[in-house]
C-alpha cells in the first residue's frame, strides 16, 4: 500500500485519502499557484497506526525518507544541513475541516548546528534563533506533551527582564539564550535532551499528529460536528515559507467573503514579520487584510487574484493561509471556509444569483443545524464568562433572569415585570404556568426528553436540564454548586445550546432571520417530498409554527389544556366519588376543551390537526407526594390537602410510564375520552359553519392491540353518530381516527392495528425508551455520557433515532401497516422529528411527514430537502 504522495500526485477529489488539506494543496499545486512543495502521508497510514496500538505502519518511514530526498532535490537543500538547511512544517489534515483541533509543528529540521547555517544563509541571526525557539517551544508542547505555560512563562519573564512588550523587540542574543532556556525546560520535563536528528524529529512529529486525531478536543469536535471517528487524519509535510524574516515578510489568513456576514468582500487578518501561529493565537494585534496593500501592494494584488481564482474553482467561499517571505507570496493552504448561519444563507443565495451554483447546491450549502442559530437568542460571542456547571443542552437559546424556585413565584415575578429563570429539581405539568412565564428553565434532574425539555422546546424557551451538580434547597430557596451559592432573586444566565450555567448576566444577542432565510427554505420546499408538521398544544404555538412553514399539527397534546386555571377541575374529576360527579366535571371541562380546539383549528385552518387524547397518568395532575408528606409531617396539611395526598397515593405507580396511561386510562375512564372527542368534533363543526376548513385527526395513544384500539375507535364513532346520526357525514368535517405506535408490540402487530387505524404516528420517545429499556429521564446524567465516551453507543438514541433497533421496528410497522391498508398515513411525532439525521431516516423509510416543535420546523424542512437530494456525510461546507 502506498502511504506517501507528493503534492503533484493528488487532487481535490481525494480528501478521504489525502485529507482535506492535502487534497487542496495538491489541487492548488496543479493549478500552478505558489504553493511551497511537499508531500502528504495518507489517512490510511493513520488508520493502520491506530489499529496497531500507536505503531507506525511497516515501511512508512522508508517512504517518508524517499519523499524527503525528492523534496531536498527539488529545493536544493537538505534537512538539517549545517550550511543551508531545508526546514518543513508538519500539519494535520482530516477529510473534514477540524480547525485548531489537531496539531501542527513548524520549522522542523532546526538543531544546534543547522540554526547557524540558517543564520548564515539569511544573514539574519535574529530570524534564525527566533525560528529555532519557536520550533523547540512547539515541539516541546505538541510532540513531547510539555505544558505550554512552561515556555510562555519563560518567554514572558525574558520580555519583562528586557523591558519590552512584544517578541519582535527581543534581540538575537536574547533569542539564543531563550533557546537554551527552552531546551532546559525540555530536559527537565521530559527527562531527555531536545532531539537533534531531523529524521527523529520528523518521525516523532508524524506520530504526534496521528495521536492528535484521538485527542480530547478532536473527539469533542467530531462528536459536535457528527464526523466519524474512523476516518483518521493525513499528515502534510511542507517546505517552510517564513513570514518572520523581517519587515519585508509577513503572514495572514484571508477569506474570499466575510465569514460572519456573507458579504462579498475579501476579509482577513495580516501581520508583518510574523509566523502563522502569531495570527491565530492572538499573540499580536493584527491588521485588517486591506492594510496589506500599504506594506506589500504587489503581493496584495496577487493575493486578491488567487482568492478570486480559488473561489471560482471551488465555487464556494475559501479560507486561505498565506505567507510573504521577503516580498514573495506563498499560499500555504486553502479550504472551504467555516461560516455563521447568517453568512451561509447569504452566500448560498448570492452565489446562486451569480451563477456559481444552482438552487440544489445552494440548499445543500446550508446545514439544517445552522438554522437554530437564527431562531433563538445566543450568548454574545465576544462575552467573557465562566460557567459554574454544565447540564444537558435541552432547548436552544440563551436566557438571563432572576432565580425563582416555584412556578407560582415565577409567574408572580413575571407579572411584576421581572425576567425569571425557573429553577426546579424537575418539572411536571403542574409547573406549566411558571414555565410559560420564565425566560429560561434550569433543572437538576431529567434528560433531553424530560417534561422540562419537551415543553421548553415546544415553547421556544431556552432550557438546561440534568445539571446534576446543582444542589437545590427548595426550603432555603437557594441552590449550590460546590462553594457557590445562588439565592432566590439573584441573576443567572443559561445557555441552552451548550448546557452552561453562569452566575450573573451574560450579554445576549438575538439574531433575526433575513431575506435569504425564506429564500433557501422556499427552494428547500421545492425539493423535499416529506411533509413537515408541528407539535403544538396552544393556538399561539400553532401560529408560530405556521409562520415557520408547518403544514399542520402532528401532535396536539390535550393534557396541557388541563393545566393552569383548569387544574382544579381535573383534580375534582380524579377525586369524584361517583359517576355523576365525574359527569358534572366533564361537562365543565368540555366547554374549556372546545374553546381550545376552536383556537387550534382556526390557527391551522385548512391543514390537518392531529389531536392526541389524554396520555399521561392521572397522578401527574396531583401535587407532588413528597411535598405533601413534608407538609403533613410539619403539621401544615389541611383537610383538602389530605384528600389530595390520599388520591396521589392511590394513583401512584411504581413505573407510571408503563402504567395507567394512554388508552389504558381511557378504558378505565371512557367518559373522559368521549368528552374530548365530543369537544373536538363540536369545535370542528362550529369552525366549518363559520366558513373554515377544519381537518381533524383523532389519535389514540399507546395502543398495543387491535381489540384495545377497536374499543377506543368505537367510542369515537359512537360520539360522532350521537352528534349527527348514523351514516352522517359530520356536516362536511373531514376526520380520521388513528393511533400512536409507541411500543415494540404495536410495531410488530401493525398489520392488525391497521385494521382499525387510518393513520399511524410513531411516538419515538416512548418507542426508544421501551426498545432499549432505558428510563429516559434518568439515563442522561448518569450512564449516557459514559456510553458515548466509550463508544458503546454511536449517539444518544433520544436525540437521533436508533436506525437498527428502533428504526427496525419502524420499518416493520411501515411494511405491515401498508400491506394491510395501502392508504395508511404515516408520520412521526417524537422529538426525533426535528433531528436532521432522523428526518433523513423518515424520508428513507417512506413516512408521509415528520412533526416537531415549532422552532424546529425550518430545520426539518431543510433536512427533508437534504434527504430528498441525497445529502450524505457531515458538513458539506466543512
Amino acid at each position: 500500500m502506498k502511504y506517501v504522495y507528493a503534492f503533484e500526485e493528488g487532487d481535490k477529489s481525494q480528501k478521504y485519502l489525502l485529507g482535506g488539506k492535502g487534497a487542496n494543496l495538491a489541487e492548488m499545486t496543479n493549478l500552478g499557484l505558489p504553493v511551497p512543495p511537499g508531500f502528504t502521508i495518507t489517512t490510511e497510514a493513520c488508520k493502520v497506526y491506530m489499529a496497531g496500538h500507536d505503531t507506525l505502519p511497516e515501511g512508512l518511514m522508508d517512504e517518508v525518507a524517499g519523499a524527503v530526498s525528492a523534496l531536498e532535490a527539488k529545493m536544493g537543500k537538505r534537512l538539517g544541513d549545517v550550511d543551508d538547511p531545508l526546514l518543513v512544517s508538519v500539519r494535520s489534515g482530516a477529510p473534514f475541516s477540524m480547525p485548531g483541533m489537531m496539531d501542527t509543528v513548524l520549522n522542523l529540521g532546526l538543531n544546534d548546528t543547522s540554526v547557524q547555517g540558517l543564520a548564515k544563509q539569511t544573514a539574519n541571526e535574529r530570524f534564525a534563533f527566533d525560528s529555532y525557539r519557536r520550533f523547540v517551544q512547539m515541539f516541546g508542547k505538541i510532540v513531547l506533551d510539555i505544558p505550554g505555560d512552561a515556555f510562555e512563562h519563560a518567554l514572558e519573564a525574558l520580555r519583562d527582564e528586557r523591558g519590552v512588550a512584544t517578541d519582535p523587540e527581543l534581540s538575537a542574543d536574547d533569542l539564543r539564550g531563550l533557546v537554551a532556556t527552552f531546551q532546559g525546560i525540555v530536559r527537565k520535563r521530559s527527562g531527555s535532551d531536545f532531539p537533534q536528528d531531523p529524521a527523529e524529529q520528523l518521525r516523532l512529529a508524524i506520530e504526534a499528529v496521528f495521536k492528535s486525531w484521538n485527542g480530547e478536543r478532536a473527539r469533542i469536535y467530531r462528536r459536535m460536528e457528527d464526523i466519524p471517528d474512523d476516518l483518521g487524519t493525513a499528515v502534510n509535510v511542507q517546505t517552510m515559507a517564513f513570514g518572520n524574516k523581517g519587515e519585508d515578510s509577513g503572514t495572514g489568513v484571508a477569506f474570499t467573503r466575510d465569514p460572519a456576514t456573507g458579504e462579498n468582500l475579501p476579509y482577513g487578518d495580516f501581520l508583518t514579520n510574523a509566523q502563522g501561529e502569531d495570527v491565530v493565537a492572538g499573540i499580536r494585534v493584527t491588521e485588517p487584510l486591506d492594510a496589506m496593500a500599504n506594506h506589500f501592494p504587489e503581493c496584495h494584488e496577487q493575493l486578491l487574484g488567487v482568492m478570486t481564482l480559488l473561489q471560482n474553482h471551488y465555487r464556494d467561499m475559501c479560507d486561505i493561509e498565506f505567507t510573504i517571505e521577503q516580498g514573495r507570496l506563498f499560499i500555504l493552504q486553502t479550504r472551504v471556509g467555516k461560516r455563521t448561519a447568517v453568512a451561509a444563507l447569504r452566500m448560498a443565495v448570492e452565489m446562486e444569483e451569480e451563477g456559481l451554483i444552482d438552487k440544489r447546491e445552494a440548499v445543500l450549502r446550508v446545514q439544517p443545524e445552522q438554522l437554530d442559530q437564527l431562531l433563538h437568542p445566543q450568548f454574545d460571542p465576544d462575552a467573557k464568562y465562566t460557567a459554574i456547571t454544565k447540564g444537558l443542552n435541552a432547548s436552544p437559546g440563551a436566557a438571563v433572569g432572576q432565580v425563582y424556585f416555584t412556578a407560582d413565584d415565577a409567574e408572580a415575578r413575571h407579572t411584576e415585570g421581572q425576567r425569571v429563570i425557573l429553577v426546579r429539581p424537575e418539572t411536571s405539568p403542574d409547573d406549566l404556568h411558571g414555565m410559560i412565564a420564565a425566560e429560561g428553565i434550569l433543572t437538576s434532574r431529567g434528560g433531553l426528553v424530560s417534561h422540562a425539555a419537551v415543553v421548553a422546546r415546544g415553547m421556544g424557551t431556552p432550557a438546561v436540564c440534568g445539571a446534576s451538580e446543582l444542589e437545590i434547597d427548595l426550603g432555603a430557596r437557594q441552590f449550590k454548586v460546590g462553594d457557590t451559592v445562588v439565592r432566590e432573586g439573584e441573576v443567572i444566565s443559561i445557555n441552552g445550546n451548550t448546557g452552561e450555567v453562569v452566575v450573573g448576566a451574560v450579554p445576549v444577542v438575538t439574531p433575526e432571520p433575513t431575506g435569504p432565510f425564506g429564500v433557501i427554505l422556499g427552494w428547500a420546499d421545492d425539493f423535499r417530498t416529506l411533509g413537515v408538521r408541528t407539535n403544538a398544544d396552544l393556538p399561539h404555538d400553532a401560529e408560530v409554527a405556521r409562520g415557520f412553514g408547518a403544514e399542520g399539527i402532528g401532535l396536539c397534546r390535550t393534557e396541557h389544556m388541563f393545566l393552569g386555571s383548569r387544574l382544579h377541575l381535573v383534580q375534582r374529576f380524579i377525586l369524584a366519588a361517583s359517576a355523576e360527579e365525574e359527569r358534572q366535571v366533564l361537562v365543565e371541562l368540555a366547554t374549556s376543551q372546545k374553546e381550545d380546539f376552536l383556537g387550534i383549528l382556526e390557527a391551522m385552518d385548512g391543514l390537518p390537526v392531529t389531536v392526541r387524547l389524554l396520555d399521561p397518568p392521572l397522578h401527574e395532575f396531583l401535587p407532588d407526594i413528597e411535598e405533601l408528606v413534608v407538609k403533613k409531617a410539619q403539621g401544615e396539611l389541611d383537610q383538602a390537602g389530605q384528600v389530595l395526598l390520599n388520591a396521589a397515593e392511590h394513583w401512584k405507580e411504581a413505573n407510571p410510564m408503563l402504567g395507567t396511561r394512554g388508552v389504558r386510562l381511557g378504558i378505565l375512564k371512557p367518559e373522559l375520552y368521549k368528552m374530548q372527542v365530543r369537544a373536538l368534533l363540536e369545535a370542528a363543526i362550529e369552525r366549518k359553519l363559520k366558513g373554515g376548513n377544519p381537518i381533524v385527526e383523532i389519535m389514540i395513544p399507546l395502543s398495543v392491540s387491535k381489540a384495545e384500539l377497536g374499543l377506543a375507535v368505537s367510542w369515537v364513532r359512537e360520539v360522532a353518530e350521537s352528534l349527527f346520526g348514523a351514516g352522517a357525514d359530520l356536516g362536511g368535517v373531514d376526520y380520521k381516527v388513528g393511533t400512536m405506535i409507541e411500543t415494540p408490540r404495536a410495531a410488530l402487530v401493525a398489520d392488525e392495528i391497521a385494521d382499525e387505524a387510518e393513520f399511524f404516528s410513531f411516538g419515538t420517545n416512548d418507542l426508544t425508551q421501551m426498545t432499549f429499556g432505558f428510563s429516559r429521564d434518568d439515563i442522561e446524567g448518569r450512564f449516557m455520557p459514559v456510553y458515548l465516551e466509550r463508544q458503546l453507543l454511536p449517539y444518544n438514541p433520544f436525540e437521533t433515532i436508533d436506525m437498527e433497533g428502533v428504526g427496525g421496528l419502524v420499518r416493520t410497522a411501515v411494511r405491515l401497516g401498508r400491506e394491510r391498508r395501502p392508504d395508511l398515513k404515516l408520520g412521526i411525532c417524537g422529538e426525533h422529528g426535528g433531528d436532521p439525521t432522523s428526518v433523513a431516516f423518515c424520508h428513507e423509510v417512506g413516512l408521509d411527514y415528520v412533526s416537531c416543535s415549532p422552532y424546529r420546523v425550518p430545520i426539518a424542512r431543510l433536512a427533508a430537502a437534504h434527504a430528498a437530494l441525497g445529502a450524505a456525510g457531515p458538513g458539506s461546507t466543512a
